[in-house]
């Protein structure tokens, strides 16, 4: 092989919102964006640094020499940056961290107001140069509203396998089991314990899986009915998942939306403005969390799962960058 076939290997960035947290939303999302990623940089190197704990020297330095960053979901994105930091950056880091790229970016939650100091932040930290990807259009006109005018909604990056012909394969009726998800830290007992009963009636066995280590204790508080408990680990949910004939219903986002790529129906619960505006914009199956009729309806009904994804802004986004699909890759590598 001659010098002129060998790849370039890039170097890649990643903001990764699976470290230094409990919540397995966010390895759903990362693993989600690192597929993006591998595809579109097949001989990239791809190095995480934490969005949930600021950046020692050594993160700092992994970013600033990187080829490409990417800031990889989840919703991080917030009015009031100096009183509130889900991305744990501090004021200096705006002027020393070079400029990442979102990837499937949400805002944190309903905000009419955006600070000046937040806005100039947005201005100045993202790179100008591409399209910046956000899950739903309430996070895109936020961030228009701060100045930051390229940016594109995508939906979330964990939605962007499934395509119609994914969809068609998922299944329309009801199953035997179902797999059920609660939301500690957005407790409403009353009406959790009330959507709870009612799916228990229409399913032989119900199944738990603890998204977070607090969802465990809550639902033991609010289940009143017998249920088997999936262990706290992706690779166990995916298992049930693929093994078991099951239906998910539950209040967290990408538990759901895992269900979903695992080819099984699923309802989410609404709790928040992420799963709301997300079924906004794409036909996500979801419903507010009082809504029993809707809920009964769903499980009992048989509709088809028709997601919509914003395909020609996925692309869109994808050329943003100014690569081939197979950045750094000489064509006559790949023979």
């Amino acid at each position: 092989m001659s010098n002129q076939s060998i790849p370039e290997i890039k170097s890649i960035a990643m903001f990764d919102t699976s470290v230094v947290t409990d919540n397995l939303g966010d390895f759903i999302i990362m693993d989600a964006a690192r597929g993006v990623l591998r595809d579109l940089f097949p001989f990239g190197q791809m190095v995480s640094v934490p969005t949930h704990d600021y950046l020692g020297p050594v993160g700092r330095r992994v970013v600033q020499e990187a080829d490409f960053a990417f800031v990889g979901g989840t919703n991080l994105l917030t009015a009031k940056f100096l009183w509130y930091r889900q991305w744990k950056l501090s004021v200096l880091d705006v002027f020393r961290i070079g400029k990442p790229i979102l990837l499937g970016v949400g805002w944190h939650k309903y905000q009419h107001w955006i600070d000046p100091v937040t806005a100039f932040f947005l201005r100045n930290i993202l790179c100008g140069d591409v399209l910046h990807s956000v899950r739903d259009s309430y996070t895109e006109k936020k961030l228009k509203d701060a100045g930051v005018s390229n940016v594109i909604n995508t939906s979330c990056v964990s939605m962007w396998g499934l395509t119609p012909e994914h969809c068609a394969a998922i299944p329309t009726e009801r199953q035997k089991s179902v797999v059920i998800t609660l939301t500690a830290y957005l407790a409403n007992p009353e009406v959790d314990r009330a959507w709870i009963r009612e799916v228990a009636s229409h399913y032989d066995k119900v199944w738990f899986w603890p998204q977070m280590r607090s969802d465990m204790e809550y639902a033991q508080s609010v289940i009143d009915s017998p249920f088997s408990v999936v262990a706290p680990h992706l690779s166990s949910y995916d298992e049930l998942l693929r093994s078991e004939a099951i239906d998910f219903i539950g209040t967290r986002l990408h538990g759901g939306i895992r269900a979903l790529q695992n080819k099984r129906r699923s309802l989410i619960i609404a709790v928040d403005n992420r799963a709301a505006e997300i079924s906004r914009d794409t036909n996500l199956p979801v419903i507010a969390r009082d809504n029993s009729d809707a809920l009964r309806d769903w499980i009992v009904s048989g509709a088809p799962t028709a997601i919509t994804l914003p395909w020609d802004n996925i692309a869109r986004w994808k050329a943003s960058l100014g690569i081939s699909r197979v950045a750094g890759a000489p064509a006559e590598s790949l023979v």
